[in-house]
């Protein structure tokens, strides 16, 4: 039951993920513009008079019906998640002598998504601060990392690796799993800041190969939406050096990760893993060129995030797996 649970729950995180990514991208995060509730109540069927008075002051503006039941929806399944954890952790805690592994991890992600629970809070009533989003975004990612390692401990029958065939492939593993989080940091800052379309074509960037580019104020993690440091509105030159990276950053984890996907390809038992890994890169490439060239169709950027959330579980499996492994 214990291993159907966490099963479960890491399931419901990768869930979560996705339709974060959801809210975000239908620019339906401030669709309650309070929190936990929406204006107060438990859902916006019971904040519908408050709903049609906001929408009827700004008919175009954060606040509809449809929004705020995203957000809440979000939120349901965002709080169900946590129940989930909350109570693995006190079964790994209770049950720690007979469960094959230590309640420490199931603890730590008591702490972290009692801390994601805060950034959600401060995404909304600090009205989208790209920090606090794309915190947000990273601290859901680590949840669902942290649960399919945990997920791992539970799955009976993993064959262990030989470390002679492996090939010392442990420490080009962790550098690839931490790249790919780098990777995901950088598409959260993309996404929060409202850069995604900054660059027309591929493979160029609005025509050239090396755009103007402001990276002084690109990067400032303390400040406004759409604004600098110092107040002013972020300049396209702005917007355009937070994509350009994020795209380089795709060739290095397309060239970095395709390598060890083929160097672990060599030891039989972690083939399917290792092709897991080409498939989701190689679908993730694919994806990133389609939301430029389409202009950002929203199922593709949903999707986007998904196959990045796919593609970090499954460098977590291929790191654990390398872990298993006999001198």
């Amino acid at each position: 039951m214990y291993k159907k649970l966490v099963l479960l729950t890491t399931l419901l995180a990768f869930g979560v993920v996705v339709l974060g990514a959801y809210v975000r991208l239908s620019d339906a995060g401030l669709g309650c513009p309070d929190w936990p509730g929406c204006y107060g109540r438990i859902s916006p069927h019971h904040a519908s008079d408050e709903i049609a008075q906001a929408v009827a002051v700004l008919p175009n503006g954060p606040v509809s019906t449809h929004k705020a039941w995203k957000e809440m929806t979000h939120r349901y399944f965002a709080g169900t998640l946590g129940l989930l954890i909350a109570i693995i952790a006190v079964w790994a805690w209770r049950k720690r002598g007979v469960l094959t592994q230590s309640p420490v991890l199931p603890v730590v992600l008591v702490g972290l998504v009692m801390f994601q629970a805060l950034l959600g809070m401060w995404t909304v009533t600090e009205r989208l601060k790209p920090f606090i989003v794309s915190a947000h975004l990273l601290g859901g990612m680590m949840t669902l990392a942290l649960l399919v390692w945990l997920a791992m401990h539970q799955l009976s029958g993993v064959n262990r690796v030989d470390l002679t065939q492996a090939g010392g492939l442990r420490g080009w593993a962790g550098l690839g799993l931490l790249l790919v989080f780098s990777q995901i940091a950088l598409g959260g800052w993309v996404s929060s800041n409202y850069a995604a379309l900054a660059c027309a074509g591929f493979p160029q960037c609005n025509g050239v190969w090396w755009p103007e580019m402001d990276f002084s104020h690109a990067f400032r993690l303390a400040r406004e939406l759409g604004m600098t440091a110092d107040g002013a509105f972020l300049s396209r030159e702005g917007l355009t050096a937070i994509h350009w990276v994020h795209r380089l950053g795709a060739y290095l984890i397309l060239l970095y990760t395709g390598w060890l996907a083929f160097r672990v390809m060599r030891i039989r038992s972690m083939r399917g893993v290792a092709w897991i890994v080409v498939a989701l890169l190689i679908t993730q490439i694919v994806l990133g060129i389609c939301n430029v060239l389409l202009r950002l169709p929203l199922p593709v950027a949903v999707a986007h995030n998904g196959v990045a959330a796919l593609l970090l579980g499954a460098m977590v499996v291929l790191n654990f797996r390398l872990s298993l492994g006999r001198e």
